[in-house]
């Protein structure tokens, strides 16, 4: 085998000298060239990737594929959420019902993190640490998660001590509900569910009547969190000086780091485990209170029960001072153990339990990309250390090689929440319009940190410690950010790839810093920063008016023609991703016009400089327009808006697409597009830019919905009632003034479930009331709720129900995830109705209901 390795090492030293990288203009490399070798983008927005990305070059071709396809998955669960918000990140690339607000859920919160900072613009995972805590209807408790750390870590990469001593009472306070809910203090331990651990059908759980959320236990993965986030706040209350409360956070770590050695260590079997928190019966088999994994039950005595949570302590560094439980990685390379092909498996293969299944969520032997990243940051800690006798540098990258193939499904990048550990295949994990390009996990950050040894440290001392291999002929990271630095690392074998010379190479803002012929730890005190002046005045920020994830009346935006299937409100949810499926899009197919367009009303003046489009780009049918202009429209007249300065100069699909102009007021604005011949036009997202000053006020929707419910009212009029509301839904939602068209978004009316084939919603005014327009929100999640195969409006006269006279409908036929309008001759009556003819076996649904007299 070393042989082997000798070969290999040789064969790439002699590529190398063939093929040199030309440096780019900024950095070292050519950071084009290196977006273009890969064909699997979806993203083609190479100015993006280019202004926050760092780049890498090695010899595996594996590592380096799934490195860029990782920040490209990273943009498709990139969303703004709000103006006062900013960005968050979803997990699941739709927003399933149990999310927090915005798509977001806790229980990756920490990986995304990881990843994101770094990223050069630190924005991104600002925004997203202050969301857990100053957004309504975040949830950084439904799952298990180390918010706290995870803010450090950043704070590592982006220092920001002011932003953490803001956010530090939050952190307290988050602490603080984590001991009332889950800390015993007779034990000294927090006690978690596996399901709210992120760990659903699991090895534990299985031994318990409820086999999905499992039984509350003391995990290793949860109490090394907790530790982790104690830690953090210590280091937090210092920056604060506020010694006291460091003091006191020392403490609590201290004493959960050896009462979860002394509980949760097995000496006998030399691994982590969790202990059950309460006796536990399943099948006649009884599980005891403070026993870990087959201590009692059914597999009493059995000598196996590893999970891969018990590596979590290893990724806080919880032992870096203590190696005598190192012994536990053995079982991770080993084939009886954790070892697999496209692994390592959540259970070690022997496991009395283990268990491969092709439907979620079981973690009982399937790969978990969330496991699989733990694991190796916790591998990582450990071999900077120095040498192990239990487990290797080349085991690490073994192991992230492993990782790096896992990210394919037929021959293309892609990733789902789990995979099966010797196929590689998603099957059952793979959720249509739902799991795809999962972001539960990190990747990056190992390339960084463990790859190429990026060590962040607490101060101005760059530390190295690579684990790449000592016989590859080259790597680069380049263009990272760090400090508030530029940091280039390049190892070249030989010397002629890089046009630095032959070693290790480290490059400081444009100047070499360091450079050593062996390739192993480095330290370097940074030089200081470069000072890089603001664009704007540090009160404003850089904010997007045309959002609306919070289902306010504004801001608002019509097309003059919407295909079947797609949704204008797609163009304001926050998101860009330019695949079919899922659909995230709206599209001009099947229009008849040369020109089409979409306004969009802001419902107030904004001061705004820059209009950003998400183009399309199918290959054919849907393709970036010929030419668009953009309009400012001001009291029902069109003014072209002057000095438009156009990046790229003609249309291109796939990347965002800029307007810059002279800041300037706007409230509505027209975008025409003219058609490219043979196609239609298409978008993802539609942005409109200006500086604001945060929090910025939503505008008022107009007066004069008949329909809409004060918030204070109870059983005052109007009042809704429906012939039939589905058991996951409230009717109270379709007056409440909310519209949300994503998918299961806590808001809305619906007739699931209806045994008829017509239903109907009625509003009743309380008195004789004139109107002649009735909107309707019309919810499609494209399953059991979909858009009705047609609907009308009726009154009441006080003895029957009549059809309103000469109703105009837009569009002609009901649409799904837009508004729907019907207009009519006037009407004066007590009550109203919308019949509903359902696209059976689907049944139909509102967001929201609102009538007019306009």
């Amino acid at each position: 085998m070393k042989h082997h390795h000798a070969i290999l090492g040789f064969l790439l030293i002699t590529i190398s000298q063939i093929l040199p990288i030309p440096r780019a203009e900024s950095g070292e490399l050519d950071h084009r060239a290196l977006l273009e070798s890969q064909t699997f983008w979806d993203n083609r927005d190479w100015s993006w990737f280019e202004r926050n990305i760092p780049f890498f070059d090695c010899p595996d071709r594996d590592i380096v594929t799934t490195y860029y396809y990782r920040w490209e998955l990273l943009t498709k669960h990139l969303t703004y959420g709000s103006p006062n918000t900013g960005y968050v990140f979803t997990e699941f690339i739709d927003r399933p019902f149990w999310s927090g607000t915005y798509g977001a859920i806790s229980c990756p919160a920490g990986h995304q993190l990881a990843e994101a900072r770094w990223l050069r613009n630190p924005r991104y995972a600002r925004d997203y640490l202050r969301y857990w805590f100053r957004t309504p209807g975040a949830q950084p408790r439904n799952y298990s998660t180390w918010l706290a750390d995870a803010a450090w870590t950043l704070h590592q990469v982006h220092p920001s001590p002011a932003m953490l001593v803001e956010l530090l009472p939050d952190f307290l306070r988050n602490h603080e509900e984590w001991e009332k809910r889950h800390f015993n203090p007779q034990v000294g331990l927090f006690w978690q569910t596996g399901h709210d651990d992120g760990m659903e059908f699991n090895i534990a759980s299985r031994q318990t009547r409820d086999i999905l959320r499992g039984a509350p236990s003391y995990r290793p993965s949860f109490n090394s969190y907790m530790w982790a986030d104690q830690r953090a706040i210590a280091r937090i209350a210092r920056l604060a000086d506020q010694d006291a409360l460091a003091r006191r956070f020392d403490a609590k770590a201290d004493s959960l780091r050896k009462t979860m050695i002394d509980r949760l260590w097995d000496p006998k079997r030399e691994f982590f485990f969790p202990m059950f928190r309460d006796d536990e019966e399943r099948d006649g088999h009884r599980v005891r209170a403070l026993t870990r994994t087959y201590e009692s039950g059914r597999y009493a005595g059995d000598p196996h029960g590893r999970e891969l949570i018990g590596y979590v302590p290893w990724q806080f560094g919880m032992l870096d001072d203590d190696a005598r439980f190192d012994v536990a990685w053995r079982k991770l390379t080993d084939r009886d153990g954790f070892f697999a092909t496209f692994g390592p498996t959540t259970v070690e293969r022997n496991d009395p339990m283990f268990l491969l299944r092709d439907s979620c969520c079981w973690w009982s032997g399937q790969s978990w990309p969330y496991a699989t990243t733990q694991t190796l940051q916790g591998l990582a800690r450990l071999l900077q250390r120095g040498p192990n006798p239990h487990i290797s540098r080349a085991d690490y990258v073994d192991a992230l090689q492993r990782y790096a193939r896992s990210h394919r499904k037929d021959g293309k990048p892609y990733l789902a929440e789990a995979l099966h550990p010797d196929t590689g295949s998603f099957e059952g994990h793979d959720a249509r319009g739902h799991s795809e390009h999962y972001f539960h996990s990190a990747f990056c950050d190992l390339v960084i940190t463990g790859l190429v040894g990026i060590t962040p440290r607490d101060d101005e001392i760059l530390e190295l410690r690579p684990l790449a291999p000592e016989d590859w002929a080259y790597f680069a990271l380049d263009d990272l950010s760090y400090k508030g630095r530029s940091i280039s690392v390049l190892w070249d074998a030989v010397g002629n790839r890089y046009g630095r010379g032959r070693g290790l190479h480290v490059v400081v803002d444009g100047r070499l810093a360091a450079s050593t012929h062996e390739l192993g730890p480095l330290r370097i005190e940074l030089p200081p920063a470069v000072e890089r002046p603001g664009d704007r005045p540090l009160d404003l920020v850089a904010t997007n008016f045309a959002v609306n994830n919070d289902g306010d009346y504004h801001p608002r935006i019509e097309a003059s023609h919407t295909a079947p299937g797609t949704s204008p409100a797609a163009l304001i949810d926050g998101n860009t991703w330019y695949h079919r499926t899922p659909a995230n899009r709206w599209t001009t197919e099947g229009s008849p016009n040369p020109t089409d367009e979409i306004i969009l009303e802001l419902g107030a003046p904004r001061l705004v400089h820059t209009l950003a489009l998400a183009f399309l780009d199918d290959g054919i049918g849907v393709v970036p327009p010929a030419s668009y202009r953009l309009e400012a429209i001001r009291g029902g007249r069109r003014f072209r808006i002057e000095h438009q300065e156009n990046e790229p100069a003609r249309p291109t699909g796939r990347r965002v697409n800029s307007v810059r102009f002279p800041e300037q007021p706007l409230e509505r604005i027209a975008v025409v597009f003219e058609h490219a011949p043979g196609g239609r036009t298409g978008l993802s997202e539609i942005e409109l830019w200006g500086d604001a000053k945060l929090p910025v006020a939503a505008a008022p929707p107009p007066a004069g919905n008949l329909a809409r419910r004060a918030a204070s009212a109870t059983n005052a009029f109007p009042r809704i009632r429906a012939s039939h509301t589905s058991r996951f839904d409230r009717i109270e939602s379709v007056n409440d003034g909310r519209v949300v068209f994503a998918a299961n978004p806590n808001n809305r009316w619906t007739s699931y479930e209806s045994p008829t084939e017509f239903d109907h919603l009625e509003v009743e005014f309380g008195e004789p009331t004139e109107f002649r327009r009735i909107d309707l929100a019309i919810y499609d999640d494209r399953g059991g709720v979909q858009a009705p195969r047609s609907y009308r409006c009726e009154w009441w006269d006080g003895s029957t129900w009549r059809a309103v006279e000469t109703p105009t409908f837009d569009p002609r036929e009901p649409a799904g995830g837009r508004w729907n309008s019907v207009r009519f001759q006037p009407v004066t009556a007590v009550k109203v109705r919308v019949v509903f003819e359902h696209r059976s076996p689907a049944r139909s649904g509102l967001s929201e209901l609102m009538i007019w007299n306009d």
